[in-house]
């Protein structure tokens, strides 16, 4: 039987690909196993040899960090790049996605190191928010008394909604019914399409 091709090293120039596919199987695998899956198993999903993701994550806090920073940066160019009325919308579904696919492997993560650098902290998250939420509430898409203090308690619910589901698989429908009970936009306009709409949002 022939070897298994093994990983290309296209030197350098390849380093800017491989982190991003790095980023993108720790994203997927720390969400579907966990804070301590094997970084082998990372490293096999990105398609680069345990060396390429050592040279770029030395330690896996790293790795872990670098992920919510990908995060955090992803709903940046989301607030950028939208302009219109439905921003805010976009950005939401978006942020929830996030939260409901990622809580376990945040709070381990938290649990593990505690005291996350300030770039990754709500005062990031807000920024972010401010915005398109104005423009939401402006347009009329979003209710004028909330503030951004608010949306980010909407998130810390969603988290704990998600925590509270022994079986994981029942954290998107629960999820869905809780924002239908705070308030139906914030499940995509109303029609119960949030979550069918975010599970198919790019990665």
């Amino acid at each position: 039987m022939p070897a298994a091709p093994r990983p290309h090293n296209a030197g350098p120039s390849a380093a800017p690909k491989n982190r991003a596919a790095i980023l993108s199987a720790a994203r997927t695998l720390f969400a579907q196993q966990g804070y301590h899956v094997p970084l082998n198993a990372i490293a096999k999903a990105a398609g680069v040899g345990q060396g390429v993701l050592y040279r770029h994550f030395p330690h896996r806090i790293d790795l872990a960090l670098a992920v919510f920073d990908d995060n955090f940066a992803e709903l940046e160019a989301i607030a950028a790049a939208q302009s219109g009325q439905d921003c805010f919308d976009v950005l939401w579904r978006r942020l929830v996605t996030f939260t409901v696919e990622s809580t376990a492997f945040i709070d381990m993560v938290i649990q593990t190191h505690p005291e996350l650098p300030e770039t990754l902290g709500e005062d990031r998250l807000a920024r972010i928010i401010a915005e398109p939420l104005a423009r939401a509430q402006g347009a009329g898409l979003a209710d004028p008394s909330w503030q951004v203090s608010d949306v980010l308690l909407f998130i810390h619910m969603v988290h704990g909604v998600v925590i509270g589901q022994a079986d994981p698989d029942h954290a998107a429908p629960a999820v869905q019914r809780a924002l239908e009970l705070i308030d139906p936009r914030l499940t995509g306009n109303g029609d119960g399409s949030f979550l069918r709409r975010s599970q198919l949002a790019d990665r």
